[in-house]
């Protein structure tokens, strides 16, 4: 099943304007910095019928695989709509917003001095940011380029919601196992109201181990649906104008209060 899947996924779902769903890493490499260009690269353009069997193929193989990032990545984009035009709209009504949207601010090793901001005292933006990199072994060039969305102001919102996914896991100190997604997808379903957030919060907790799991319904799952629905919008945030900013100071900004672990 999930290969029939994948194969109708990169395959038969797609039209011939791009052979592969999913850009590989030498393409990503050579993009990066203005999005205009990279959405007209990479944007594929599907019926709604196509758009429709990409969200449920994707939706089940996250499902079978909740590691396959690149499938998440199509559902989101492909039954994520709604929730796009209202992250906008959100976005519209702050003045941070309107510039984030009108600069159009990517986050990547091309644009963000990752060196410059390891050099920031402790407890700034900037720090903590590539503290959780380094302590993660993760990098900024991980997420994926938009491709199935259509109108290149959404394509924007999703694009930047992908880039500072690290960012929030960072001031909200989370790590990158399952009780930690888990818990960020908490607090990114309230505010962004994404289907694939939605269900990566529902269906990530049952992954959890039992160990987790108490953790989880104790503290965690509280303070995410606290933080989630009482916090400034986080997409509001021009976390590059920010980065020597300290963290506490940027925590009390945004009505978030620190998990207590």
């Amino acid at each position: 099943m999930a290969s029939y899947l994948q194969r109708l996924l990169t395959t038969c779902v797609v039209i011939p304007r791009r052979s592969m769903v999913i850009q590989n890493c030498a393409e990503r490499k050579e993009t990066g910095t203005d999005f205009k260009s990279d959405f007209l690269r990479s944007h594929i353009e599907t019926t709604s019928l196509q758009k429709i069997l990409l969200a449920c193929g994707s939706a089940i193989m996250s499902l079978y695989s909740p590691m396959r990032g690149d499938m998440i990545a199509i559902m989101g984009e492909t039954a994520g709509t709604s929730a796009m035009k209202y992250m906008l709209e959100k976005m519209k009504i702050s003045q941070e917003g309107q510039e984030i949207l009108k600069i159009r601010p990517r986050i990547n090793s091309k644009t963000v001095n990752l060196p410059q901001l390891a050099n920031l005292p402790e407890g700034t933006l900037g720090k903590t940011y590539v503290n959780f990199l380094n302590k993660n072994n993760v990098t900024p060039d991980s997420r994926l380029q938009v491709q199935f969305v259509d109108d290149i102001e959404l394509a924007y919102v999703i694009q930047r919601y992908r880039e500072v996914h690290d960012l929030v896991h960072a001031i909200l100190n989370m790590p990158t196992n399952m009780l930690g997604e888990v818990t960020v997808k908490w607090v990114e379903a309230f505010q962004t109201r994404l289907p694939m957030c939605i269900g990566g919060a529902v269906f990530g907790a049952m992954r959890l181990s039992p160990k987790q799991r108490k953790l989880y319904v104790a503290s965690y799952l509280p303070w995410a649906i606290q933080t989630g629905t009482t916090s400034s919008f986080l997409m509001n945030v021009f976390f590059e104008k920010r980065w020597d900013q300290p963290v506490n100071d940027l925590l009390q900004e945004l009505n978030i209060q620190p998990m207590k672990t």
